[in-house]
């Protein structure tokens, strides 16, 4: 893969309730990823970027919701986020403090 894609498949790590238990429970990690990533972008990015070993990906493709703004009604825009697993031993750590 071309390393120039691979640093734009990942957007930003998603951060809430859900993803704090999933990255305790299973340590799967969530991230924002490009709208058009595959997962093999994906596992290849995230490899690249934390030095891990990524057992799996999944990804979902989240709906805007609509919202009404005064008297105009619009809609915010649709997203992708990744499930990505981690083998056994590896870990992201995102603070920095190695």
């Amino acid at each position: 893969m071309n390393q120039a894609r691979l640093m734009q498949v990942l957007l930003a790590p998603y951060v809430s309730e859900k993803a704090s238990r999933t990255t305790e429970k299973n340590n799967q990690f969530v991230f924002k990823v490009a709208t058009n990533a595959t997962k093999l972008e994906v596992k290849q990015a995230v490899e690249l970027l934390f030095s891990v070993k990524v057992d799996s990906v999944q990804t979902v493709n989240v709906l805007g919701k609509r919202k009404n703004f005064g008297r105009t009604r619009g809609k915010r825009s649709d997203w992708k986020k990744a499930y990505v697993g981690l083998q056994a031993g590896y870990d992201i750590n995102f603070a920095g403090a190695e």
